[in-house]
């Protein structure tokens, strides 16, 4: 069957090339031969804005190949799905082919790309300025609320996803590769980041993960998966959703911005939030620096092993520089870690 005609942003050769082969598998939901295809950005997956003829706009995902198989894919959009018929959340819809499967595949240079369709939500991110804390607070309620569906939702079977567990994260089966790896890392970086992973490690041990204190979580609450619109929140990008420890999510929502001075007041407004609908332990919320620095070691990782990529590659060998002065502030405020 001949591939539609479909317009496409001016972007990179193999941005373009991606677009038109995903612009042929478009027609399995519907999308009509004269739909535009704009990126809106390239990280873990690309993204696509489609907006067809009669001005009706979607969101594309183009998966990254060999990270998220189908059954994965599948169970990411089963939950999204549960979450929004129980009320839990504001998340875009997901959207079904003509055959009722949300899952796609397109043919990109010898290999084999999954595709999802969501609907389009409106909203911004939210911006790092005096509001912020004001966001975080409703931040915390969200995650509490997505904590306590986690808690009590049944699976439904074949249900698959990946688990951040330390081993996984930081250790020998670390999903986004070996923070070892970090540009710029020099060997004294290198000891000090050594000794911030076994004083997570320990930590983590010491903590537990005990079903309230891990399990189905998000994973990825930063803020460009947060889209702010008037006084509503909403969710987006389940893509890294998995089994991890829930104070995990406070961790990622601060992602990129770790060593920023208004941390602080985010963590107190987050847990003021989540308290406000469930409870939220001290131990649980000492644990929240350790998660910080797991989190932002991970994200040194990623950035190593996803040079490819739009957004990992704008954090190179300052951001390692970053990963390293977070961590001997940590191991100096908690010596016993």
């Amino acid at each position: 069957m001949p591939v539609p005609d479909r317009a496409v942003d001016a972007r990179p050769a193999a941005l373009a090339d991606a677009a038109g082969a995903i612009a042929g598998a478009l027609g399995e939901w519907g999308l009509p031969p004269a739909t535009r295809l704009d990126l809106i950005t390239e990280s873990e997956n690309a993204t696509f804005l489609a907006t067809g003829s009669d001005g009706r706009r979607r969101v594309v995902r183009l998966h990254r190949a060999a990270y998220n198989d189908a059954a994965a894919i599948r169970s990411e959009h089963a939950w999204i799905e549960a979450l929004r018929q129980d009320g839990i959340v504001r998340t875009p819809a997901v959207l079904a082919r003509f055959d009722g499967a949300t899952v796609g595949e397109a043919r990109i240079g010898e290999g084999i790309r999954h595709v999802a369709v969501f609907e389009f939500a409106d909203g911004a991110e939210p911006p790092v300025d005096r509001d912020l804390p004001r966001w975080f607070e409703r931040l915390g309620a969200i995650t509490a609320r997505l904590h306590t569906h986690s808690r009590t939702w049944t699976r439904p079977a074949g249900f698959t996803r990946r688990v951040w567990d330390f081993e996984r994260s930081l250790g020998s089966r670390a999903h986004w590769g070996d923070w070892r790896a970090a540009r710029g890392l020099d060997a004294s970086g290198q000891a000090v980041l050594a000794r911030a992973v076994a004083a997570i490690e320990r930590a983590l041990a010491a903590y537990g993960a005990s079903p309230e204190q891990f399990g189905l979580i998000h994973a990825d609450l930063r803020l460009a998966n947060l889209l702010a619109a008037g006084d509503e929140l909403s969710v987006i990008d389940f893509d890294d959703c998995g089994f991890g420890w829930f104070m995990a999510d406070f961790a990622a929502a601060i992602s990129f911005i770790e060593h920023e001075p208004v941390v602080p007041d985010l963590q107190a407004a987050w847990v003021e939030g989540y308290r406000s609908v469930a409870p939220l332990r001290r131990d649980d919320a000492a644990m929240l620096p350790v998660f910080v620095l797991l989190r932002r070691i991970l994200l040194t990782a990623w950035a190593a092993s996803r040079r490819d990529g739009e957004t990992a590659s704008r954090y190179g060998e300052w951001y390692t520089a970053g990963t390293v002065e977070l961590a001997e502030r940590f191991l100096t405020q908690f010596p016993k870690a």
